[in-house]
């Protein structure tokens, strides 16, 4: 895990610094390309967009969070990374992992490699405007990690159903969750929902407010949270994000804040 965080990091750093390095095609950096593809970031909400990220370019979300009682810890603090790639318009892959988290439990600390999935999301049917976008994904753990969890867990698998549409000048994302979890030889089913709602404050500047619920087959109870967040595009390629979470149930996760960036690498891999 050691070596996955590292790279990880690279891949980071290397995109950042190849899309860096493209020659631009004018001189005067302060006007955009209109035709330029533009990020579509998943993060920082529980929902995912419906839409894909542009066909043919690879994606990267990074982030930290930092939370506080939890069912399984006091605090933690940890690094999250995903990496996205559409294939084509209407199939995308997708590759998510927690590299470490550093946490307290019972008046000890300690570091943890988190989980490591994998998945693919497919348009179902492709929307405009207030027809919403319909799109499916699934997911299935490839190494389940030592560091603690969340009030949600780690499904061993997921399938979700999307969907996402625009009206009037608000954008929503919702979805639904159909997990299975697993403790020891025990296999229960999770189901959830979450809906994001986000409206631009500026031309750059916009803020999400969600809603979202699991249940807790293990712990026979329901974690529901109150998200809102800021996000901030740089350029359209570049776009920044800070924000909180609040628990509303005992067992939830009481407090989170976090922050991060979404990079779409401005070349394309596949034509």
């Amino acid at each position: 895990m050691r070596r996955l965080s590292l790279t990880l990091a690279e891949i980071v750093l290397l995109t950042v610094v190849a899309g860096a390095q493209q020659s631009p095609k004018t001189t005067d950096q302060s006007v955009p390309d209109p035709d330029a593809p533009a990020a579509n970031p998943g993060r920082p909400t529980v929902s995912t967009p419906a839409t894909l990220t542009p066909a043919g370019y690879f994606q990267f979300e990074s982030g930290v969070l930092r939370a506080g009682n939890s069912p399984e810890f006091s605090s933690q603090t940890s690094a999250n990374e995903v990496i996205k790639f559409a294939a084509c318009r209407r199939i995308e892959l997708l590759a998510g992992a927690e590299p470490i988290a550093h946490s307290v439990v019972g008046g000890s600390s300690h570091n943890d490699p988190g989980g490591v999935s994998l998945g693919v999301q497919s348009v179902l049917y492709p929307g405009e405007g207030v027809k919403p976008t319909i799109a499916m994904s699934y997911f299935h753990s490839v190494y389940g990690g030592s560091a603690p969890d969340l009030d949600v867990g780690s499904p061993t698998n997921s399938t979700l159903l999307l969907a996402s549409a625009d009206i009037k000048k608000f954008h929503y994302d919702t979805n639904l969750f159909f997990n299975e979890v697993v403790n020891g030889p025990v296999r229960r089913a999770q189901l959830g929902e979450s809906l994001s709602v986000s409206h631009p404050l500026t031309t750059r500047l916009g803020l999400s407010g969600e809603i979202w619920h699991f249940t807790q087959p293990f712990l026979g109870g329901n974690a529901v949270g109150n998200l809102w967040a800021l996000s901030y595009s740089a350029t359209k390629d570049l776009v920044f994000d800070a924000g909180f979470d609040r628990g509303l149930t005992n067992t939830s996760t009481q407090w989170e804040v976090f922050a991060g960036f979404t990079y779409l690498v401005p070349h394309r891999f596949r034509r």
